[in-house]
Order: structure tokens, then C-alpha cells, then sequence
């Protein structure tokens, strides 16, 4: 069984996170669209939260299901808490190509817009974090 998961941030291909957790364990990389809002934090990595704009970043297939529960211990999800207590949570949304075809359901990190506020984020009109 794969598991799907898009990425707009430090997971993306050539960014930081992306050599640590998923090198060597990704079967497959595509450019993807999932729709958002996406906001850069000063801490020096960006979030996104449920809207309706263009969100690029790449849709990561991987064989091992156990990656996920180490991606939750990065993004600081964890299902057992409050939704407060997390810094994102995970959730399936659809995820577009680039011509806006379905390519069906995948994971996301998402965080809450009052965190986003409360962190200063600024909002990324282009939809590309880098």
C-alpha cells in the first residue's frame, strides 16, 4: 500500500527536510497543485491553510506507511491532541496536476489560521514557498 503526501515546504525536493525524511524512500515525484492559502513564517518555513488559491508543490508517493508517523513527529501532529496542541495537522484533500486533473486523494500538513496569525505569517500570493 502507497501513501500519497503533498508538499509545498522543507519536504519539497532540494529543500532541507526533503534529504532527512524522504530520500531513498520516495517512489515517485510530481509537480502538484492542492488548494489553499499559503503564508510564509518568520521562523523560516511556511504553512498553509484551507482556502481556494493555487498551493505548488509536489505530490510524494512512498511504500513505507510508517513514514508518516515519523513526517507527524516533524510537522508536531500528533491525533491525540486537542487540535490547538498541534503546531499542523494532517488531513486527505484532492490534489491537482499542473493542467488542474485530478489526481485524486493525498495527505497534507495544514495548520490552523489563528496559529498562522499569531505566528506573523505573511501570505504567499504566488502559491511557490522556496
Amino acid at each position: 500500500m502507497s501513501i500519497r503526501v503533498f508538499v509545498y515546504g522543507t519536504l519539497k525536493p532540494g529543500e532541507v527536510n526533503y534529504q532527512r525524511y524522504c530520500e531513498g524512500k520516495v517512489i515517485d515525484t510530481q509537480p502538484a497543485i492542492a488548494l489553499g492559502q499559503l503564508f510564509n513564517l518568520p521562523i523560516g518555513y511556511p504553512a498553509m491553510i484551507p482556502g481556494n488559491n493555487q498551493v505548488r508543490g509536489f505530490l510524494l508517493t512512498f511504500t513505507e506507511p510508517t513514514l508518516l508517523t515519523v513526517l507527524d513527529k516533524l510537522e508536531d501532529y500528533n491525533p491525540q491532541r486537542i487540535p490547538e496542541d498541534n503546531e499542523y495537522y494532517r488531513q486527505q484533500v484532492t490534489i491537482y496536476d499542473l493542467t488542474n486533473q485530478s489526481l485524486g486523494q493525498a495527505w497534507i500538513y495544514l495548520m490552523q489560521p489563528e496559529r498562522v496569525q499569531r505566528l506573523g505569517g505573511t501570505l504567499i500570493s504566488s502559491g511557490w514557498w522556496s
